[in-house]
């Protein structure tokens, strides 16, 4: 007998799950819709997100509500200079009783896991994530496990300049999916974020009892699988490869985008457009996810940084300058 193949949800299902994580992180979280979009495409997609800003712009908040509303494992490493790999992914210990070694898994065996500044971590340590991020597994002492799905990274950063950060190296860099900088809120969002710290909104109880009982894991698997079957025509596959070596052969990127961001383009512009309720991406798709895509990936040249040139005045040049199917 076969076995019986995992079940798959619908497109509107995947946009009725989209709109209830969003309708219940906005019960607890003020502003910040563009990172709360991110991350859910980053599930749906199965990618990784790297967040920077400064500390007090609910990065750690956000990422625990996330968990929270769609009721996965949720695990936090915070950073510091002396965190060692086995921190991060386990090791294996002697059992005195039983005469033998056992097995303690670390944080990183998780469905969510809050990398909480991460440029704060050693970059031996930091080492230690590239192969959960790329192969979804940790090696312990020479045995291989394997981390449950979903599994997703949300890594913060502080900027560079704050003192105690190590930058993050290339490799570590494109595992993830999506790099957004997160900031204060405006001046509105600001009086709304008082308003109700002022009245007990800002309550993580509250909260928890808000979360719809139908978001499950399960359920998030299932719409992961519907993402996957979202088409994308040949025309846009090309748009995104047009898109990626003009990163290499732009004037003012030192280092482009590697074949990680190719990809990254198509799970994630599978994922937005099942959030659109279409089962088939178009290119604006592609675009409105370039700059989370590319701005964190690509090394700009030092004539460039001394010229004041962004990574996204480079990506939107690049954007203008291919041709649209």
């Amino acid at each position: 007998m076969k076995p019986h193949a995992p079940e798959t949800g619908t497109i509107p299902e995947v946009a009725r799950f989209h709109d209830s994580i969003t309708r219940t992180l906005g019960s607890l979280i003020v502003g910040n819709r563009e990172l709360i979009e991110l991350i859910i495409i980053a599930l749906l997609a199965e990618g990784h997100i790297l967040i920077e800003g400064v500390p007090g712009t609910a990065k750690t908040t956000i990422a625990k509500a996330v968990a929270r509303a769609t009721n996965c494992q949720f695990n936090r490493i915070q950073g510091a200079v002396d965190l060692q790999p086995a921190d991060l992914i386990g090791i294996k210990t002697y059992d005195t009783i039983s005469r033998s070694f056992t097995l303690r898994k670390g944080p990183i065996f998780t469905n969510i896991l809050l990398a909480d500044e991460i440029n704060r971590i050693n970059p031996k340590s930091q080492g230690a994530f590239i192969e959960a991020m790329s192969e979804q597994q940790a090696t312990i002492d020479g045995e291989t496990c394997r981390i449950a799905s979903p599994f997703l990274v949300i890594a913060t950063q502080n900027p560079y300049d704050l003192h105690g950060t190590f930058p993050l190296i290339e490799a570590q860099r494109d595992r993830f999916m999506f790099g957004l900088t997160s900031g204060h809120l405006n001046s509105d969002e600001e009086l709304d974020l008082v308003r109700r710290a002022s009245v007990g909104k800002l309550d993580w109880d509250g909260y928890s009892r808000s979360v719809p009982l139908e978001n499950t894991r399960e359920n998030l698997l299932s719409l992961i699988r519907t993402v996957n079957t979202v088409r994308i025509e040949e025309p846009v596959l090309a748009y995104i490869r047009d898109i990626v070596i003009a990163t290499r052969k732009n004037g003012n990127i030192e280092l482009g985008a590697s074949s990680r961001a190719s990809v990254a383009f198509v799970r994630g512009a599978k994922a937005h457009a099942a959030l659109t309720k279409r089962p088939f991406v178009l290119p604006d798709d592609v675009k409105v996810l370039a700059d989370a895509i590319l701005c964190h990936r690509i090394i700009l040249t030092r004539e460039a940084e001394v010229e004041n040139i962004k990574p996204e005045d480079v990506v939107r040049e690049i954007l203008e300058t291919i041709e649209v199917p």
